[in-house]
């Protein structure tokens, strides 16, 4: 084949391939389940992250009771000490006391005063082994401390790192909303209708609820101004005084398990193999904090196949 002809083909090649094709940009639809794909990652590191933090509450907790038996248990190390030098020099008296007794008394007395001696060295026993006792755990509660705080630095450590991670993933999320919605967040609205009256503290949780529709979506918060989804439900029933750890697995291990059909007000709804919480509020709907980008909102209790369904104990 001549140049010219190679040259002919190679332009019609080109005209023939649009020049943006290899490269066209993803419809409004590809970026939208994108993003829900995106979102519900992310949702189970925050998820990961609450968890974690969650345990480093726990950590710190425990390390504080250690710390807050330390000192008494010096004290009482102290004392026992002190009583068991007194018992070492008393000892030595009293058996040189005991021995000339013995030697220099009469032979009807001899066994009343072995008797004595014996019953004040059992009592000493006693002393020298609570001395004993109080040492050991001392030192157990000295190094359970030690190990406590080796474990609270390095789930700082860990806590930052995924911290790191997830604004990382965030950025790009966002990123991907700007380009399918033009915004990265979209604005949300305070309700504006009848709250529903319920009763008890489950009526607490469900007002609670209502009056945080519209908060934006903020990842491992639990209020005022922002929730992620296991933090509102905790911040709800906090609010009718239960406490409940800030993730959707823990919370589902501490409620107590009802079917659909007890389901009632306050209940909480669980969802996306527990990644998901919401707390129901009668009528088949639910209010959750959904996904980043986006605000507290009310929505159908089908709105993701249900993992199962719990109450406040």
């Amino acid at each position: 084949m001549s140049l010219r002809a190679l040259v002919l083909v190679a332009m019609a090649v080109v005209v023939a391939v649009p020049a943006g094709a290899a490269s066209a940009e993803p419809s409004a639809s590809e970026l939208t389940t994108k993003i829900n794909r995106s979102s519900a990652e992310l949702e189970k590191v925050v998820e990961a992250y609450n968890k974690l933090n969650e345990e480093t509450k726990a950590t710190k907790a425990e390390a504080g009771k250690v710390q807050g038996r330390l000192a008494p248990l010096q004290q009482q190390l102290d004392a026992a000490q002190a009583e068991v030098g007194d018992i070492a020099v008393a000892a030595y008296q009293t058996g040189r006391l005991g021995t000339a007794g013995a030697l220099l008394g009469d032979s009807s007395g001899l066994l009343d005063r072995m008797s004595a001696l014996d019953a004040l060295a059992r009592e000493r026993q006693t002393q020298i082994d609570a001395f004993q006792a109080t040492r050991e755990q001392l030192t157990a509660d000295q190094q359970r401390l030690a190990t406590a705080r080796a474990q609270q630095d390095a789930q700082a450590k860990e806590l930052q790192a995924r911290k790191k991670k997830i604004q990382a993933d965030l950025d790009k999320l966002y990123d991907l909303r700007k380009q399918a919605y033009g915004s990265s967040t979209s604005s949300g609205s305070a309700y504006s209708g009848k709250i529903p009256s319920v009763s008890g503290k489950a009526g607490v949780a469900v007002r609670y609820a209502y009056n945080a529709i519209g908060t934006p979506y903020v990842w491992a918060a639990e209020g005022p101004n922002g929730y992620d989804c296991s933090g509102l439900t905790l911040a709800a029933w906090r609010a009718a005084g239960k406490s409940l750890p800030h993730n959707a697995a823990m919370q589902w291990d501490q409620v107590a398990h009802i079917s659909r059909s007890e389901l009632a007000p306050g209940d909480l709804v669980f969802y996306s193999g527990l990644g998901h919480v919401a707390l129901y509020v009668g009528g088949g709907q639910v209010i959750h904090a959904p996904t980043f980008g986006e605000s507290v909102k009310l929505a159908s209790v089908t709105m993701m196949t249900p993992y199962g369904y719990g109450r406040v104990r």
